[in-house]
């Protein structure tokens, strides 16, 4: 910071701080009649120091200020003009700033040519001027977490929509501000080219995913790993191996690569999920754990496999009643708390609408709730999987592998869904057939790569997917 000397508050615009233009109020008090947070004075210094220095304009510009920062208008008015004759090449100084405001009608509710030299007389020197900028800034993200409080308990009495939104819309106004003035500045293209050949260099060697992993070699070398933003939707026919899928991906991600997961089961309750948790990453059979069975060499592998999964970040949600709204509230608490990393929902189908507004169809549901999915999937900046059922078309089929058709009830789930993953098991429906224990993951789309249908061992004993090259 540097160091400065507060200047008396000089105003030539109105006795009244908050000021009026045409004898209107600008609106800015708050529901308890209260001057909202503000700095007069540290918004004339950096005008001042704008007047003064083409280094200064960069110095504050390169903070992100905005014209809404100001609380005065006036001042918002003369420091958009001033970014705007310094982004064209044009002299920045009282002169030409006052001709400027002048040719534009609004040189009068500015306070006239003479405040604009009042400014520059009100800072000794522009090397100040991205201090001051702080201090206003600062103020201004007080006053909109003031509106946005204001507004959170008008909206509370008023009791007018669903409160699912209500608290959902709330969430949103407090993480937009935190967000405010937060972006990363960019970088030349060859800042990072290191760290990219690293990557490079890791991805042939090992087969790493650029993603997060799935635990599946072939798959992740197909997608290169589920990326932040992305819906990836496993669907299938009942009984076939979703959730056990979901669980792979699941313990890929929090066990084997220390991300963050949130796994929502709104099907199967927190007791089953960590028995077939326990059952894949161990290596005994579901019915030996289940049923209170296991032989020496059972307790053995669980307790190898216990101290690595209790300390896995694998969250557990198992409401059964649960809209995406809800889901996105909680994944949005812990991705501010702890982090987050991944996001699976079990499944699509088993989600209540939310919204308070009924849906002509259910159609019209599914399609709600896939439109929030990629929203939550893109606010909160991570992948999120989710399970949904097939109809019955494969079953009536002869050729019973799934089509993209086959997804229940909308069409919307392909549209915004990044990448489809249709699993299908020729033994569930031939008990003799010559691919028993297989397992395709038809990837039917791929919005940023090719199809394919990668071939994978199951291993529905340990309740889990392997590759074919490790069984």
């Amino acid at each position: 910071m540097h160091a400065h000397v507060r200047r008396p508050f000089v105003t030539t615009i109105a006795d009244d701080p908050r000021e009026h233009y045409d004898g209107q109020d600008d609106g800015r008090r708050d529901g308890f009649d209260r001057i909202p947070p503000q700095d007069p004075e540290a918004e004339q210094s950096v005008l001042g120091g704008m007047l003064l220095s083409k280094e200064a304009i960069e110095d504050v510009l390169e903070l992100r200020m905005e014209a809404a920062d100001f609380y005065r208008p006036s001042h918002g008015t003369i420091f958009a003009a001033a970014v705007e004759m310094y982004s064209k090449g044009d002299p920045v100084d009282p002169i030409t700033l006052g001709a400027e405001l002048l040719k534009c009608g609004d040189i009068t509710r500015c306070g006239g040519a003479s405040y604009l030299h009042t400014l520059v007389q009100s800072v000794p020197t522009a090397a100040n001027a991205a201090y001051y900028a702080e201090i206003v800034q600062e103020k201004a993200t007080l006053r909109r977490l003031v509106e946005a409080g204001t507004s959170i308990v008008q909206s509370g009495y008023a009791a007018e929509g669903d409160v699912e939104e209500l608290v959902d819309a709330a969430g949103i106004a407090i993480s937009d501000i935190a967000r405010v003035n937060q972006g990363e500045d960019g970088a030349d293209i060859g800042d990072d080219f290191a760290d990219m050949v690293d990557e490079l260099v890791d991805l042939g060697q090992n087969g790493q995913a650029m993603g997060i992993p799935t635990g599946l070699v072939d798959l992740d070398a197909l997608t290169f790993g589920l990326h932040p933003g992305q819906v990836i939707i496993i669907a299938a026919r009942p009984a076939l191996g979703k959730t056990t899928l979901a669980i792979d991906f699941a313990r890929s991600a929090a066990i084997k690569h220390a991300h963050r997961t949130a796994f929502f089961s709104l099907e199967m309750g927190r007791r089953e999920l960590q028995h077939r948790v326990m059952s894949a990453e161990a290596r005994i059979a579901l019915h030996h754990l289940r049923g209170g069975t296991m032989s020496d060499t059972d307790w053995d592998r669980f307790a190898k496999a216990q101290p690595r999964v209790s300390a896995a970040p694998l969250h557990i949600d198992d409401n059964p009643n649960q809209s995406v709204m809800q889901i996105k509230a909680k994944a949005r608490r812990m991705q501010q708390r702890k982090g987050l990393g991944l996001v699976i929902i079990d499944y699509l189908q088993l989600l209540t609408p939310g919204g308070g507004r009924r849906a002509e169809n259910r159609q019209q549901e599914v399609s709600d709730m896939s439109r929030q999915l990629k929203l939550m999937a893109k606010e909160l900046g991570v992948p999120v999987v989710v399970l949904a059922q097939l109809n019955r078309g494969p079953e009536q089929r002869t050729d019973k592998r799934p089509v993209l058709s086959d997804l229940r009830e909308s069409g919307s789930l392909e549209q915004d869904a990044d990448l489809v993953i249709l699993l299908h098991r020729e033994d569930a429906y031939e008990k003799e057939s010559a691919r028993a224990g297989e397992a395709d993951l038809i990837v039917a789309k791929h919005r940023n790569g090719s199809t394919a249908t990668i071939t994978t061992a199951f291993q529905g004993h340990y309740c889990r997917f392997a590759d074919m090259a490790n069984t």
